[in-house]
Order: C-alpha cells, then structure tokens, then sequence
C-alpha cells in the first residue's frame, strides 16, 4: 500500500509538471504511469523504496485514482454492476442484477468528497450550501446525483446510475428478453407511423432504455430534438439536436428548465420530440407540443398505464391557476396514444407489462383506454384492443390489423 500510495504522489506531480488532463488524453496518462512503475521498481531492487507485490494491480489501481474513480471505478468497470450507491463513506452499496449488496468498500469522508468534485469537474454542474442537490451526466454516460448536509443528516448521499445495456432498437429488448417479437413490430410500426407514445414505469425500470429503443423505430428522415434534465438518450439519427437543462449559477440566474426546452423545441423546425422524462409543469408544454402536430415519446414515473395516464392528466395542473382539469383530461385522450408500461420481474429483469391505446375519448372526466397487450401468468400476451390511427399506419405500408391478429408471427 505504501509504495502505491507513492506512485500516485508520484504521477500526480509529473501530471502537474507536464500539464497533461488524465481525462481528456488517457493513453497519454497511461503510458506516464508505466514509465514511474518501471522507475519504482528500478529503485526498488536497489532497495531505494519498498517493493510493489504486483506492479499490474499497482498500475491500474494509479490510473483509477488519477483519471477514474478511485476505490469505486472497479464497480463502473463491472457490467453486472447497474447503480452504485454512498450512504455513508463505510457504507458503500451496488445493484448487481438487479440485487442490492453491501460492498467491502470503505472510504472516508474526504474520499468521498474528492470523488465528487472529480465527477462534476467535467459536468460543468456545481454543489455548494445554496445548491445542496445535484444531478449530472459523467463522461461515460452514467447519471451522477449528490445530497449534502443539512437536506441530508451528516453525510454525503451519493448515487451513480450506470447504463448497462445501451438498447438502440427494439429488436435489441427482443434479445434481452424485454419485450415479445409481435409486441415489438407493433411498437415499431407505430413510432414509424407517428403515434405518440408514453412510457411508464417505476424507478430503474428502464423506462429511458426503452425511449431510446423506441426512437430507433423513427424514420431516418426525420429530424429529431430531444429534451432532458441530464443528457441519457443515446439516439443515432443522422439529424438530431440533444438539449438538456441548465442549473442557475451563484447569483441565481442563468437556469434553463424542462419547460423552458421544450418551448426551445417546437421552434428548431422538429419532425419529432423526444422529452427524457415529465415530472412537473413541463407535461402542459409536452401536450401542447403534441397536440400542435409533432409526434413525440416522453417517460413518466406511475405504477401502470392507468396510473400514467392520471398523472399526465394531473401534472399540467402544476402549470398555473388558469389551467383546469377540463382542458387538459381532453387534450391528454387526443395527443397520447400509446402507453408502455415497464416492471421488472421477481429476477430483476425489466419486461414491458402491458401496451395500452388511447383511443381519443373521455367519459365522465376520464379517458378510455384499450389493451393490446397485457400480461398473464408472467407472459405478454395479445389483448382484444386496437391502436387509434389505422390511416397513419396505412400510410407507412403497415397494416396494423393484421400485424396485430398474426399471433404466431
């Protein structure tokens, strides 16, 4: 431990000497870290310095101190490992499959601080008394979110969500096991054909994995905005604009929000608007956006797609005084016409638990839906509901009728 606790003294001082950013030029970083063991070890059979058990393992775990994570990059480097969790410096937690372990990691509360700043360093995002919340993309696509003392009791709340399968299309989420071949052509069909569409589920549910696969069905046409709180949408259409929100700076201004990038949208001339995820005010914005003519897909947190449904018709309320329940449940029933809804099984696998249409009408202050597919014994199965819109899939070349009655397809 002390000759690696040299090295990294060791590294770190040439990094500063030569100007070099283990960030942004690791080969670089690499090839200096190299060098030093090699020196070390020059020295260490003079017996100059102590010598290093294993000089790989001391390479590595200098090149995670320097330019990674340190004592949880180990984690991020694991595929099984999807979140990684701080709730205090001794305890330190990861999802692995979906089962939440305790970790023999323990770090100290300087630790835990110096992996902070090194994450946000890069985000441009900043946590301070003012501002004791945080939430950020990493390098690597993973979503960084911190709570500090007095909103948290003594410690750091540190939460670092990782993306563990990157799902481009839906055929992607038939091999995972997701989602049933005839389910997924249907969604195809009408992301292709400009249904919008509505994801829900819980939590870790995979909810985003499932946008992004959906977005792989868009027409390569098209042009596509997306809006989210911290870029996660991987989309590889040839024209697309990625916008995400911006916190307000130490004076107070400067914040871009949700709502404010979704107005931002609709005048970028957009095909399609894709809207990461709705939680507040923003879904007026969204529906409007929706109703105007654009076709778009967003996520929402619910228990089912009745639940989202409720709450889509809820949230628009948030919006201001002057916005009623009489406008928005009917603008809701025409601009929404497909709810997927996510869970995840008994295993931690993440599955799509029904697909549900929105047919355009409301009774008694709520709107109707139809299934299309539902799950019965743990299998998703084809229901008796019809998607709206037969003439926009008629238009693409699909006839959703039969798509939906070949069962053994």
């Amino acid at each position: 431990m002390e000759g690696v606790a040299q090295l990294e003294q060791e590294v770190r001082e040439l990094i500063r000497r030569r100007g070099i950013d283990p960030l942004r030029d690791p080969a670089t970083l690499r090839d200096l870290v190299r060098d030093v063991v090699a020196d070390y070890d020059d020295r260490s059979v003079r017996g100059h310095v102590p010598p290093l058990v294993d000089p790989a393992a001391a390479t590595k775990t200098v090149v995670d101190a320097v330019a990674g994570l340190g004592p949880l990059q180990q984690y991020l480097d694991d595929d099984d490992v999807e979140e990684i969790w701080i709730n205090s410096p001794e305890q330190v937690f990861v999802a692995r499959r979906g089962e939440p372990e305790l970790t023999t990691t323990i770090l100290t509360e300087a630790q835990v601080r110096d992996l902070v700043e090194q994450m946000l360093k890069v985000s441009g995002r900043r946590l301070d008394l003012s501002s004791p919340f945080v939430d950020a993309a990493l390098p690597g696509g993973e979503r960084l979110h911190v709570a500090i003392p007095d909103v948290t009791r003594s410690t750091w709340a540190v939460n670092i969500r990782k993306y563990v399968v990157r799902a481009g299309h839906l055929d992607d989420l038939v091999a995972l096991g997701s989602v049933t071949p005839q389910a997924a052509r249907f969604l195809g069909a009408a992301v292709a054909a400009g249904l919008n569409v509505l994801v829900s589920g819980a939590t870790q549910a995979g909810k985003t994995t499932m946008l992004n696969a959906l977005a792989g069905s868009i027409p390569a046409r098209e042009r596509v905005i997306t809006c989210e709180e911290v870029f996660e949408l991987r989309l590889g259409h040839r024209d697309v604009v990625a916008l995400q929100c911006r916190q307000p700076s130490l004076e107070g201004t400067g914040e871009i929000t949700l709502r404010r990038l979704v107005k931002e949208a609709l005048r970028m001339r957009p095909s399609r608007i894709v809207v990461g995820e709705v939680r507040e005010a923003e879904s007026l914005d969204m529906l409007i956006a929706l109703n105007a003519g654009v076709p778009g897909m967003c996520t929402v947190h619910a228990n089912s797609a009745r639940e989202a449904l409720t709450k889509v018709c809820t949230l628009p309320l948030l919006a201001g005084e002057n916005v009623s329940a009489a406008f928005v449940v009917p603008t809701v029933a025409s601009a929404i016409d497909l709810v997927v809804h996510l869970d995840r099984d008994a295993r931690g696998r993440r599955t799509v638990r029904e697909v549900v249409a929105v047919p355009g009408r409301v009774e008694n202050g709520v709107v109707e839906t139809s299934d299309i597919f539902t799950t019965r014994q743990g299998v998703l199965v084809r229901a008796e509901g019809f998607p709206p819109h037969a003439d926009r899939f008629a238009r693409v070349g699909v006839d959703v009728v039969a798509l939906l009655n070949d069962r053994a397809a």
